[in-house]
């Protein structure tokens, strides 16, 4: 049987009420309903689990919210200060119909905007509860809250952004010929941990001609003298907030002619971006920084995907930075600066930082050096 572990209320009661209330008020009359996952945490203080048993956060557009949940499942959420926030717990056993329950919440409503990620069989079984009512996804609804990270968040970020750092420090220890990239990736797993994580949430280790493929995971292939190899490492904090960070080294002196040429060019295309942050410009504009840099030297069709993403309680959230996205940056927003440059068969490298939009410019979670590591 599936078990859940209790998490620490993080932040307090007034910030989750607040949350809830403006939640309420951006969805402007919508009925929302929140399935397990981040969305969830950030508005109660708990992922909890999505199983075959509908758990559900149902906000009305009127009157409390209420948390559907099976009565098994309810002791998971004790520890969580629903009374002080208004929320009600609605448990049910097996036999009743919990879809029932949660439309209950929802009598009148027009449109109902479901959290993006509930499975289908509960999607489902909310739109036969209320055949009349238009469903729609939250994403929109819960990105208005998420993008704009308060003080709080900002120094969970801060924190995931130093523990990596320390593990960015200490790759020379495992990174040498003769490994393969699933015992550096190993190793790296375990100091992710040490450093300050909770878990390592995924470790990337593309050397020689894998550093080509921009999220290949790791292999059995054996790092050589030479090898140019990116290394992309990442994840949560106690509080739940993630860390992103991606260097490139080299072991030894790189085989390949163009790689001192070609990395200049990615570390001005990186700092470029940064340099570009500020209040009040669009998210197109960052991914545009970097991406006019390389396409200058003539290598853009080597970097083949977005500048940056948003972080926080997800590793990729709003807001994305890439062309055709014309949101407004603002204080608060936080997400990755990466442009890369990919040879396929032959090598790749990246860079990338997480980044916060200050009142004045930007802040970098990230402060390891950027030129290539030679080890």
């Amino acid at each position: 049987m599936a078990r859940r572990s209790a998490l620490p209320p993080f932040p307090d009661a007034a910030v989750l009420r607040a949350r809830l209330d403006r939640a309420r008020e951006v969805a402007a009359g919508a009925g929302l309903v929140i399935a397990p996952g981040s969305d969830l945490r950030y508005l109660i203080g708990q992922p909890g689990g999505s199983f075959e048993r509908l758990t559900a956060l149902v906000i009305p557009a009127d009157g409390a919210p209420a948390l559907v949940v099976p009565k098994l499942e309810a002791p998971g959420y004790g520890a969580l200060p629903l009374d002080e926030l208004g929320v009600e717990v609605v448990t049910w056993v097996d036999g009743v119909d919990p879809y029932g329950l949660a439309a209950d919440r929802l009598r009148g409503a027009d449109r109902v905007a479901v959290s993006d990620f509930t499975p289908a069989l509960h999607v489902l079984g909310l739109r036969d509860a209320l055949p009349k009512a238009e469903q729609v996804v939250a994403g929109p609804i819960v990105r208005e809250l998420r993008m704009r990270k308060d003080a709080a968040e900002l120094d969970a970020l801060r924190k995931a952004g130093a523990a990596i750092d320390r593990v960015h420090a200490r790759v020379g220890e495992w990174l040498r010929p003769g490994r393969t990239e699933a015992e550096v990736g190993e190793d790296i797993a375990a100091a992710i941990v040490e450093e300050g994580h909770t878990e390592a949430d995924f470790v990337i280790v593309g050397s020689g001609p894998n550093g080509a493929s921009p999220h290949h995971a790791l292999s059995d292939r054996v790092v050589e003298v030479g090898d140019v190899v990116v290394v992309d490492i990442g994840g949560p904090v106690a509080e739940g907030y993630n860390s992103d960070s991606t260097r490139t080294y080299a072991v030894g002196t790189p085989r390949d002619a163009d790689v001192a040429a070609t990395y200049a060019v990615l570390q001005e295309a990186q700092q470029a971006a940064v340099d570009a942050v500020r209040p009040g410009v669009t998210a197109e504009t960052i991914d545009a920084a970097a991406r006019d840099v390389i396409a200058a030297a003539g290598l853009g069709d080597f970097f083949i995907h977005r500048t940056g993403h948003g972080i926080g309680l997800d590793v990729h959230e709003d807001p994305y930075i890439v062309a055709g996205n014309t949101v407004l940056l603002e204080p608060g927003m936080a997400f990755s600066v990466e442009p890369g440059i990919y040879q396929a068969g032959r090598w790749g490298a990246r860079i990338e930082d997480i980044v916060v939009v200050t009142a004045d410019g930007v802040e970098s979670m990230n402060n390891r050096p950027h030129d290539l590591v030679i080890l």
